[in-house]
């Protein structure tokens, strides 16, 4: 591995955990096979590293765009995933709840609705930001 590819994965480690917190990134390092190790590198390095690790968007707009596409995909554990990573990265519950809102009438409506109830744990259990 390349001295570039080592530290796009520790720039992304470094993110991952900034966004998702230390328990999270842990667990999915941990116990892994050779594959596993490999594929997790990949994520860190290019997806935090090199996507996430970019200057022209903030962690704060990354994560309600990750919201909305995550919802247009419907991935609702990566939704719940990415909302207390939203949290994280300053987006209020309100943001967070417009962004999906927001995607109802592009997206449809059962998109949305199972987003709201894969957010609604995240968003319930977070301090008052109001």
């Amino acid at each position: 591995m390349s001295n570039e590819d080592r530290s796009a994965i520790e720039r992304g480690l470094e993110i991952r955990r900034q966004v998702l917190g230390d328990d999270y990134v842990n667990k999915a390092m941990a116990a892994q096979t050779e594959v596993q190790a490999k594929f997790q590198d990949m994520v860190a390095g290019f997806c935090w590293g090199e996507v996430w690790g970019r200057e022209a968007l903030s962690l704060r707009e990354r994560s309600l765009m990750n919201i909305v596409m995550l919802t247009a995909l419907n991935r609702p554990h990566e939704i719940a995933l990415h909302v207390q990573g939203a949290l994280n990265n300053g987006l209020t519950t309100a943001e967070i709840e417009e962004a999906i809102l927001h995607t109802m009438p592009y997206c449809g409506i059962p998109a949305a609705i199972d987003a709201m109830r894969a957010a609604r744990p995240i968003l319930e259990a977070a301090p008052d930001d109001s």
